[in-house]
Parts: C-alpha cells; structure tokens; sequence
C-alpha cells in the first residue's frame, strides 16, 4: 500500500506525485489539516483552498474512493497514517517555501524513523529550480536557460481501480469569506481556463494591459487562472499544454499573442527559482544596498493606501479592486506597489503582507518576488523603477473605465480630468467631485523624493 499526501495541490488531474505514487499498486490518498501553517496565509484564500480539497474529497468518491481527513501536525498525522494503512511509501509534492519546506523534512525524518520510505515530485512548476543556475542577472538569461530544458506534458488521473478502497467520515471546514469567490476545484478552473483559450488567448498580448476590457470582459482580457494555479485546483504542465496546443495551431499576430502568455508563465517559474535559491526571500533584500534605504513609517499613508483613499485615482481602482475581489488587474497591481514603495516610500514588506491577507491569488513566491522587483530591491535590471500612476493612467485607462467601476466618487467627473486628478488644483478637485479623496503626496515630490533615497542607499549621492 502507498499513501498520497495531498499538501497545496488539490486535485486528481496534473499532480506529478499523485501519478507517481498511481503507477504500482494501490494508494490511499490522505489530506491533513495542518491548522498552524493555514494559519499563515489570508482568511479569503484559506476558504477559498478548503472548498478546493471539499471538491477532491468529492472526485475520490466518485472513482470508487475517498479522501482520508485528519487534523494535527503532519509530523505525526502521515507517520500514524502509514502505520494504520500499513504504507510502505509516502508520496508527495515538492513545496518551496520555508515554513513547508521544514515540515516536509519533519515528516521525512519522522517517516524514516517509522521505517517508510518517501518519495517527493516536482509538481509545482515546469523545471526543477535545481536544474538551473543558482543566479540570473535578468529575466531574459533566466528564461533562456529555463526554455532550453524540455516541458512534460500533464500527468493523467489515476484510474479508479489504483485507488483503495476507503470510506473516511471525516472533513474539512468550509469557512465563509468576507467576499464572493469564484467556483471551486479543478472543474471551475479548467471551465475559466477553456473560455480564455477560446476567446483571449490569441488576443492576450494586445489586451493583457487593456483595463477598460478586463472591466468588461474579464476572463478574455487576462487569463484570471491565478487564483487557481495559487492554490493547486489546477496544474501547470495543464496551462502550458493548453496553451502550447494553441500556440501551434495558429499562425502570425495570433501566435505572437499565444506565446506571450507563454512568457508570462516563466516569469511565475523565475519566482520559485528565487525562493528555491533565496529562502529568505520574504523577509530581506534580494538586492545588496551599501548603504540603508530610507523607509519612512507614515502609518496614515499606509491606511489610506489600503483603503484606496490616497487621491490618485488608478491607484485608488487598484487597491478597491483588491479588497471587493481578492483580486488585483496586473498593471494596477504593479501601479499600486510602486505607488507605496516609491511615492509614500513605504517598506515593500508592508505591501507585502497587505496582500498576502487580501488575495485569493496569493501566491508565497510570486507574491514576494514582484513585490521585490517593483520595489528595486529584486532581479529588476534597473536601478530605480517607479511607475507614475497618472502617465499609467494615462496610457491604460484613459477613458477612466477602470477607475470609475471602483471609484464611484469620479463617476460624473469627465475622463480627462480623472487621469489629471493630482495634478488639479484643490478648489477643482473639490468642485468635481468634493466627496474623493486629495493626493496624500505630491506628484513631482514623491517621485523625486524616491530617486534620492534610493540613490543615497545605491551609493550614487
């Protein structure tokens, strides 16, 4: 007998461990409720992660099985398992944040005690970080390592007839959330993944950016599949097989938009090389820095910027957004980490956090890698990046489409005037529309302000 520890990967389909542990005799697939480390991520996608794994309790019962459900620390939860089920292998998935990374060599440790061996997969990403260099100066030399090593396509769902025969009365909680999530398990995720290769892949290049389109349709501007790969209700090799399947099936400007969500892809596969290398990527500098950067601890600029109240219209959307969905657009994602790191000069690690409570599509890599580039402390190859959300504006929402489904204090101000909010004079701004918010920061201030500090902590001053 084999056991299957479902960790972050719950689903039947595309799991390299689940098809490892399939392929010789049969398997008990078991889920432990680890309190302590759901703990450490947001309420919304703790909730969103248990319907999940209600979904895969739900698949191994209609192929003849169940999911086995025990509460405790994994240490002596998968140890007491393998014993009851007379296991002589544990099967699972290689994770790469510290906190898991630790309880899997706890769990290893404990098993070899117990005389059970172990055997773990790289299910995560496309390319095990531990084939590539331990360092890349830019995205460009790390993605043409990475696309050099061959993909495998998607992992099979074991047949019924690998599965035992267990019955398990036992389950998870299923929280509410404070917002609406989206529908659950890996049917959910590839329904919203099949819509997007029939109606925005082969335009994504041109329309990942487009934000009056994400207001208007969602899921053909930008994938939305996120949330899903964050938390495990769908594979990896299944999005770039899809995609890939795609990319060969069309031709010219078509395929140039298929492969640069292909590209995305890779960069999703750069963050885990990070934490695979970096595992204190969450906590310090990725970047060294001869001299201290000048963080200022503004805790009123820091609310109102959780708030969406800090008068800079696209950034306002952006974090709205954020709070209503669990969700952020890209651009405003990024529009509004640079509005805090840069403008408000706001410790990246704060963002950090902030988000972590806040997505569903939290994600411990990428979360922390991007916060990290946007804020120059990262792989980024510039010194100092700074995005101004009114020339980002500007360029993707110039209609104020975006901005105004979030903001509903800018709704009968016209577009223009919108886009030029912080550059107003105040008695215009209160005039248009006297219930939004003032810039809490000067434009041309903060911007400068950014510059400086971070050349004094480069050393260039």
């Amino acid at each position: 007998m084999r056991l299957f520890w479902h960790r972050g990967d719950a689903r039947t389909r595309d799991n390299a461990g689940l098809a490892a542990a399939a392929r010789d005799g049969e398997l008990v697939p078991v889920f432990v409720y680890d309190a302590d480390l759901l703990g450490t991520v947001g309420a919304r996608q703790r909730a969103f992660f248990l319907r999940h794994v209600k979904r895969l309790e739900e698949r191994y019962r209609e192929l003849g099985s169940d999911l086995v459900v025990r509460a405790g620390d994994p240490e002596e939860v998968v140890v007491d398992l393998a014993a009851a089920y007379d296991a002589e292998t544990v099967f699972y998935n290689e994770h790469y944040r510290p906190a898991r990374r630790n309880r899997q060599r706890a769990v290893e440790d404990a098993l070899a005690g117990a005389g059970v061996d172990t055997d773990s997969r790289t299910d995560l990403v496309l390319v095990d970080p531990g084939r590539l260099e331990a360092r890349y100066p830019s995205h460009g030399q790390f993605h043409g390592d990475w696309e050099a090593v061959p993909k495998r396509g998607p992992y099979a769902e074991p047949d019924a007839d690998a599965l035992a025969d267990v019955r398990d009365g036992k389950t998870v909680p299923e929280p509410d959330a404070d917002i609406e999530l989206p529908g659950a398990g890996y049917g959910a995720a590839r329904e919203r993944f099949d819509e997007f290769l029939d109606y925005g892949i082969t335009s994504y290049n041109d329309t990942r950016d487009d934000l009056p389109k994400a207001v208007e349709a969602p899921t053909h501007a930008v994938s939305r599949m996120s949330p899903y790969l964050a938390t495990g209700a769908i594979g990896i090799r299944e999005l770039w097989a899809g995609a890939s399947d795609r990319y060969d099936a069309v031709t010219g400007g078509e395929r140039r938009n298929v492969d640069k969500y292909r590209y995305e892809l890779s960069w999703r596969e750069q963050m885990y090389h990070l934490l695979y290398y970096n595992p204190d990527l969450a906590v310090s500098n990725y970047k060294s820095f001869p001299n201290e950067i000048a963080w200022r601890d503004d805790d009123a600029a820091f609310e109102a910027w959780t708030r969406g109240e800090t008068g800079y219209p696209l950034v306002d959307a952006g974090m709205r957004q954020l709070n209503e969905e669990g969700y952020i657009h890209n651009r405003p994602r990024q529009v509004v980490a640079s509005f805090l790191t840069k403008h408000l000069l706001i410790d990246w690690r704060r963002g950090a956090r902030y988000f972590t409570k806040q997505l569903i599509d939290h994600d411990y890599a990428s979360n922390h890698g991007a916060w990290q580039w946007t804020a120059s402390t990262g792989t980024d190859s510039v010194d100092v990046r700074i995005f101004d959300p009114v020339s980002q504006m500007s360029k993707y929402d110039d209609g104020a489409r975006f901005v105004k489904e979030y903001v509903p204090e800018l709704a009968d101000v016209p577009a223009g005037k919108v886009v030029d909010w912080p550059t107003l004079s105040r008695a215009e701004r209160e005039e248009l529309a006297p219930d939004y918010a003032h810039p809490i920061v000067d434009r041309n201030e903060g911007y400068e302000r950014a510059q400086r500090v971070f050349e004094e902590a480069l050393g260039k001053r």
